[in-house]
């Protein structure tokens, strides 16, 4: 390299931009090497919106798919056809240093332009394929599909030069379930902007979206399905309800409309409010609207990135005890059981009617986000990574 500066080509199998966590990860990836000095181009699908600042390139319109939620669906293989193409052509254009490839989908991709053009590849892996797919009810265990699955899952890990995860539970699995070697796996936890992540007047972002300044609001943010806990958390809301409790629900998020039925089917729609689909520039003054934030996932192997914007808003966040949540906000968390409305809700309930706990805790989590939790110190992690993989393969 003529120069200390690298040109990176990231694969996005996914309609990029689209307001949810693995696409947060992807942008404030690729912001934050740009800001480190270099060079970040995105291939992704023709669906999502452009991010200021980020070189994007998309592949053929096809105007009869029009999925912007994650999970699986039938219509990938051909769109990551498409992919694969443009990222080619692309790569030839631009003339990466090194692939960094998001998801298994573009791990894939990246293993056979990383051997065609003779760059090194990174697997940035958010968590098991054939788990999500699991998590999704797309598959079942054992089945004809999951063991096809299962064989390209280890097809993609075992090839790639290179895995970061986003969490500590993601790199044990990598090492221990699947045998990769440690010195090929890193936890590359995700990140937050504390400069734009952070707390507005409660009173103000409450007003805009009509709700009472005086009543207690939990808050949550993320897409909207069963693995993400939204299930779970509407039982919570209805236990809740059921003893009385005062307090108010923002749920922010998409798809909506099921949850909005079932709450109302539920008894509990009136004390929820369901925005859809929130601007990620907007979070942070939607975020203020709480006075703590919950998080019902149950995912044990994807990242839960929506814990650190709570954190950056100074939102104390109650969240089910697993390694991936306490991994991020360690002793300034509250836990409940796993998989537990009754004990989700009686957690809710206790920080509710402690002020003082609710203080303390909202100083303690934006002091562990600024601290911990930077964007731009995993920029620079990336960036050493890419150097060493670069490195070797010169030699």
């Amino acid at each position: 390299m003529a120069d200390d500066r690298l040109k990176i080509l990231m694969l996005a199998p996914t309609p990029f931009f689209a307001d949810r966590g693995c696409h947060v990860r992807i942008y404030e990836e690729a912001r934050a090497l740009k800001e480190l000095g270099h060079e970040v181009l995105i291939v992704t699908y023709n669906l999502g919106r452009d991010m200021k600042g980020i070189d994007t390139v998309r592949i053929a319109c096809v105007p009869w798919y029009g999925k912007l939620e994650a999970g699986p669906s039938w219509h990938k293989p051909y769109m990551d056809i498409l992919l694969f193409f443009k990222a080619f052509n692309a790569a030839r254009r631009f003339r990466p240093h090194i692939i960094h490839a998001h998801l298994h989908e573009g791990a894939f991709i990246g293993l056979i332009l990383g051997k065609a053009l003779r760059i090194p590849m990174l697997f940035d892996c958010q968590g098991s394929l054939t788990s999500e797919m699991i998590d999704h009810g797309f598959i079942r265990e054992g089945s004809l599909l999951y063991r096809f699955f299962r064989a390209l899952e280890k097809l993609v890990n075992r090839g790639a030069e290179f895995i970061v995860t986003s969490s500590e539970k993601g790199a044990d699995e990598l090492t221990g379930e699947w045998n990769l070697p440690p010195d090929r796996v890193k936890a590359l936890t995700d990140g937050v902007d504390t400069g734009v992540f952070t707390p507005w007047p409660k009173g103000e972002a409450r007003r805009s979206l009509g709700l009472s300044p005086d009543r207690p609001t939990v808050v949550f943010l993320g897409l909207l399905n069963r693995y993400q806990g939204i299930d779970l958390l509407l039982e919570t809301v209805r236990i809740l309800k059921q003893r009385g409790c005062g307090m108010h629900f923002l749920i922010m998020g998409f798809p909506e409309e099921r949850y909005r039925h079932m709450a109302d089917s539920m008894g509990i729609g009136e004390v929820i409010t369901f925005t859809g689909r929130i601007d990620y520039t907007q979070v942070p003054f939607y975020l203020s609207a709480g006075d703590i934030a919950v998080s019902p996932k149950i995912s044990l192997t994807e990242a839960n990135g929506k814990l650190l914007n709570y954190m950056a808003c100074g939102l104390p966040t109650v969240a089910f005890d697993n390694p991936v949540n306490r991994e991020i906000m360690g002793d300034t968390g509250v836990y409940a059981c796993p998989g537990d409305p009754a004990d989700l809700a009686k957690r809710i309930e206790e920080l509710l009617n402690d002020r003082k706990r609710r203080e303390e805790l909202s100083v303690r989590v934006r002091d562990r986000a600024e601290h911990d939790h930077s964007w731009l110190s995993r920029g620079e992690t990336l960036a050493g990574i890419y150097r060493n993989l670069i490195k070797s393969l010169c030699h």
